[in-house]
Formats: C-alpha cells, structure tokens, sequence
C-alpha cells in the first residue's frame, strides 16, 4: 500500500505536470510560414528543416524551405555560438521548433539562435557536440595543428644596370 502511494504521489508531483509542460510547448509553436506575423514577439517556430547553410563569415542558417531566399523564415546562429549548440548539420531533414525574439532581417522573419536550449524537438535533444577539428572560418577544410614545412624562399637578383659597350664606335663624319 506505501509503495503505491508513493508512486501515484511521484506521478502526479513530476510525471504529469511535466507531459502538461511539453504539451503547451509543442501547442505554442507556430509554423514557420507564420513567424512573419510574429516580429517583434518571443515565440516558437517549428517546422522542417531542409538544409544548413554555411553563409560567409562561418554563419549558418538553418533554412526551412528549398528556396532559401524566398523562405518567409530561417534560423541564425553565428559562428562563436556554435561551441554552445553543437553541431547543426545533423539537423537537415528533421522537425526542430527554434524559440526566441522574432525579428526582421531583410524582409523576412528570423531568430537568431545563441544558446542550445533555444532548439527544440526530438531531433534539437541529440545535437552532437561539433568535431574538434571543425574550423568555422575555414570551413573545416583546415586544422590548427596540422604542421607544414615553410615554402623554399627564392631570392630574385637584383637588376643590374645595363653594360656599356667599351668601345664607342666614331661617328664616321668626322
């Protein structure tokens, strides 16, 4: 009889309210072709991602449909925050719901991503932290402890005046 009470008291204490937390999470998010709507508001932003973008400057963006440009809404996160998320690039093809302030950039709705709880959705909880050897600015194409021999210097010569003939030939009407 202690056990069951203890149990029942352990559902309705932490279990309940919990699944009631995620249930008004996932009913406050709006579709991203909404968020325009929405400037200016903190909300949720769920949907589909369909590509990660590495933009100049190692920013990506998490993009929503397959015409980045024409898309009412995307995600940002710059480069010096992605220690804090994780790696993004896991996300492509996965419903992800982005939280934040809805701002405009450009004619379109987005919100910029700076901290991982800002991600959520089933697939945000297994972002995987991003490679050791993953350089934003390069594009992971290079590492910092990659050693290389300094390029051979050749030195060029320097331009010698032109020589003189010695003998001056005469000017024949003398």
């Amino acid at each position: 009889m202690q056990s069951s009470v203890a149990l029942h008291s352990v559902v309705f204490r932490w279990f309940l309210p919990s699944l009631l937390l995620v249930g008004t999470c996932a009913a406050g998010c709006i579709p991203f072709a909404d968020a325009g709507k929405h400037i200016g508001e903190t909300r949720c932003v769920s949907g589909k991602i369909v590509g990660v973008e590495q933009g100049d400057k190692g920013v990506h963006y998490l993009e929503f449909c397959d015409d980045p440009h024409g898309c009412p809404f995307v995600g940002v996160i710059f480069p010096s925050d992605l220690k804090h998320i994780g790696d993004v690039r896991q996300l492509k093809g996965k419903i992800v719901e982005v939280h934040g302030d809805v701002k405009e950039y450009e004619g379109r709705a987005e919100i910029i991503v700076s901290e991982s709880w800002q991600l959520g959705g089933a697939a945000a909880a297994r972002i995987p932290p991003l490679p050791k050897s993953y350089d934003v600015e390069r594009r992971g194409s290079f590492s910092a402890g990659v050693f290389s021999r300094p390029r051979s210097y050749t030195s060029s010569k320097k331009r010698q005046p032109a020589k003189l003939p010695i003998q001056v030939p005469e000017d024949p009407t003398e």
